[in-house]
């Protein structure tokens, strides 16, 4: 077992429990699928003025966060988000962790929808730790466990369409078609837990599947008993109406480490990078056009929407969050959604794909974080300006919240300056430390920010900033960071 915890309870913040940073509470208002209405943004937005910050803060996951929450004010915020259908489940709130591509279809959004009614309706599955994330359809993140669109499995008894169950990342063999792809992710939710019971040691309890000891091919095992099925590959295997196993499964075509296989070129990886071809960034800005619909995309700088931007978007009837940290206007015509770009733009969203925050991502920082030290946002605003290559990461402490699971530069206060460091998902390539002048001693609380309350690096959950193609730097540390960014698409 990898990176076992030594409690069964994270601290990730939600609209009920939340997280005490250094300017105040933090909440967590979960949006499955990243789709929330113009007036429940409204609510949003008016909420944080009248108890926080006056800011919305965007998520790695497509959610949306309050900041600087005063105690008094808690039971008011989670009547009103209640009211708003933004808080369906005081039991549940923690759990609710569900992604699905930004220009989902509406059969997608239909299964978030069910899958996230189904969660709320079963009290076994309250004990899901916070950072449990289920997806539907291929999304850029590190899913424990994902339905993704396939081709119906040969000979398979049942027509339409057909979602391959994906465990960490990894195809299994397992095969469900459209009917039973919730039942499916509900039984995953189940086995996870009773694996991670079974793996237990003490106290400690593994929050995430890739911490089991072969979490998915067990887990995978425990769903396959389950649905009644076996996977293609495996001796007995069976094809039966509703799941069967397919090609896929481990150590058939397609398995891990297979041409097409999860961790091969052009496919996803464990890790959840997105594989070469997929959505980026930066093709969800301007006008954005998907299967002949249109909609209107922005990137939002450092991933803090203020209220003057909120206004405009709260005219919209649906908005999409991204986990780029990027908004959506979706389901417009041409015109509609050029007339969006606009407004967008003149309010200080980003439309294009060569500004100078595209790429630029950053923690929380100081104030809001007391083990940061630097003020990170404003070192990035400061010196950030438009190079193509990798995303740039700007963070606080070594703790890194919000990195980039892909690969990325990171820029990381010390004591001594701003160090600047190449990663990829195999490794760190150290380059140097740079002095920025902007950074500070160590505070003597500590608050893991607003991307992971909690949790270290290596499970940085909802960090804030958007993720795509930049380049940063801060003093000197400017022409090394270009050097890196520019030349890290041809190394």
């Amino acid at each position: 077992m990898t990176h076992l915890r030594q409690s069964d309870t994270d601290a990730c913040p939600g609209a009920l429990r939340l997280h005490a940073a250094a300017d105040g509470l933090l909440a967590r208002v979960r949006l499955p699928g990243g789709l929330l209405s113009g007036v429940q943004l409204r609510c949003l937005r008016e909420l944080a003025e009248e108890f926080g910050d006056g800011r919305l803060e965007l998520t790695s996951r497509a959610n949306l966060q309050l900041r600087a929450l005063q105690a008094e004010r808690v039971e008011t915020l989670a009547v009103r988000l209640r009211a708003a259908g933004l808080l369906p489940s005081p039991t549940h709130d923690a759990v609710r962790n569900i992604a699905a591509p930004p220009l989902a279809d509406d059969h997608t959004r239909g299964l978030v929808a069910r899958l996230d009614a189904a969660i709320c309706a079963d009290p076994g599955l309250a004990a899901l730790p916070g950072k449990f994330l289920f997806a539907v359809g291929e999304v850029p993140l590190a899913a424990d466990v994902a339905a993704v669109p396939s081709p119906a499995p040969p000979g398979s008894a049942c027509a339409g369409r057909w979602f391959t169950l994906r465990f960490g990342g990894r195809d299994t063999g397992l095969r469900v078609d459209a009917g039973r792809v919730v039942a499916a992710l509900i039984a995953s939710g189940h086995a996870f837990l009773a694996e991670r019971e079974e793996q237990r040691t003490g106290p400690a309890a593994a929050w995430r599947l890739r911490e089991l000891a072969e979490g998915p091919v067990r887990v995978s095992a425990r769903v396959a008993e389950a649905l009644g099925v076996t996977p293609v590959g495996a001796p007995g295997a069976v094809t039966a109406p509703g799941a069967v196993g397919a090609p896929g499964a481990v150590g058939a075509p397609g398995a891990v480490g297979a041409p097409g296989a999860v961790g091969a070129p052009g496919a996803w990886s464990a890790a959840g990078a997105a594989p070469a071809g997929g959505l980026e960034p930066a093709s969800l800005v301007g006008v954005v056009t998907e299967n002949g619909q249109f909609a209107a995309g922005a990137s939002v700088p450092l991933g803090r929407l203020e209220g003057v931007q909120a206004r405009v978007l709260e005219d919209a009837e649906r908005l999409v969050v991204t986990p780029w940290r990027g908004v959506l206007v979706p389901g417009l015509t041409a015109a509609a959604a050029a007339g969006w770009t606009e407004r967008m733009a003149a309010v200080g969203l980003v439309v294009t794909d060569r500004s100078r925050w595209t790429g630029v991502s950053a923690c929380a920082g100081r104030p809001g974080c007391a083990r940061s030290l630097a003020d990170v946002r404003a070192d990035a605003d400061a010196a950030t300006r438009f190079v193509a290559g990798l995303p740039v990461h700007w963070v606080g402490c070594a703790r890194a919240c919000g990195s980039p699971a892909g690969r990325h530069v990171r820029v990381e206060a010390t004591a001594g300056g701003y160090e600047v460091t190449r990663r990829s998902p195999d490794g760190t390539v150290p380059t140097e430390t740079t002095p920025a002048g902007t950074a500070g001693a160590a505070g003597n609380a500590g608050d893991a920010g607003a991307g992971d309350a909690g949790a270290g690096a290596g499970d940085a959950g909802d960090a804030v900033g958007p993720i795509g193609a930049g380049s940063v730097g801060a003093g000197d540390a400017v022409g090394v960071l270009e050097d890196l960014v520019a030349g890290a698409r041809r190394a």
